[in-house]
């Protein structure tokens, strides 16, 4: 399960943004519900919400780094925990979809746009989801255990 959730999100992120490079102009945005949610192309060279930008080597060897702990803990702890392990891929899946885009393109893509915070993508996402499970499982884990 570990490895076919990180696979999917890699394959669906990948997809997204192959489908927004193909029929989209760098920094073109469409309206799906106006002044709500675009897409709108962004070749972002940072960070989230665009900081430490230009640093390549770094975010190639960071997001390498974070990939290897993120499978070493799932070997480690989360193999008979359903949650963990989903969190963890997640996680794995969004890191790998951006390190895919660094590599390639020396920026990541996104292109998911509700206007009120910067432009993100489907790795981003199940990142977020990935640390929010995570942050359940660690506060209710004294819970589990006790």
């Amino acid at each position: 399960m570990f490895a076919l959730t990180a696979f999917l999100i890699v394959i669906i992120d990948q997809l997204t943004k192959y489908f927004i490079i193909i029929t989209m102009y760098p920094n073109e945005t469409v309206p799906v519900i106006e002044n709500i949610f675009h897409i709108t192309f962004v070749r972002n060279p940072g960070a989230a919400f665009g900081i430490l930008q230009n640093r390549m080597a770094f975010f190639i060897l960071v997001t390498s780094l974070v990939i290897l702990l993120l499978v070493g803990v799932y070997w480690k702890l989360a193999q008979k925990n359903v949650i963990l392990t989903i969190a963890l891929s997640l996680q794995l899946g969004g890191a790998v979809g951006n390190l895919i885009d660094r590599i390639r393109f020396s920026y990541v893509v996104d292109f998911l746009d509700f206007r009120i915070w910067p432009v993100f993508n489907v790795a981003d996402m199940a990142i977020v989801i990935g640390v929010i499970l995570l942050a359940w499982q660690l506060l209710t884990w004294q819970e589990q255990v006790g």
